[in-house]
């Protein structure tokens, strides 16, 4: 089972609460607050279309542009001995360091995916 849904490119994240008896959940990825909520998957589901279409539509309304989360670019944080590994791999193989990197999760991913 899945705890996320995706609509428009964006992604929620999906949680319940035992003591309001309510799912609810929020856009992921971006440093807006779109909150959702809903009493079943189906209004879940529902608030969380609505509530994203509310932010396309707020942002429109007010000449901006919309975060898009996910787009490309992230900071990994690593231990300094690994940090020299990688680098030392990534000048004996001619590929950058962002080559590693996304070879690397690549790899981890298509078992997954």
């Amino acid at each position: 089972m899945k705890n996320i849904i995706e609509y428009k490119g964006y992604i929620g994240s999906i949680e319940f609460s035992v003591e309001d008896n309510l799912f609810f959940g929020k856009v992921q990825g971006i440093r807006a607050l779109i909150s959702y909520e809903g009493t079943n998957a189906t209004e879940l589901i529902s608030d969380f279309h609505s509530a994203v279409n509310d932010y396309l539509e707020l942002c429109k309304a007010e000449g901006k542009k919309p975060e898009k989360a996910y787009k490309g670019s992230f900071n990994v944080r690593v231990k300094p001995e690994l940090h020299k590994k990688i680098a030392v791999y990534a000048i004996e193989h001619n590929i950058s360091l962002n080559n590693f990197v996304e070879r690397s999760l690549e790899k981890e991913l298509s078992a997954v995916f």
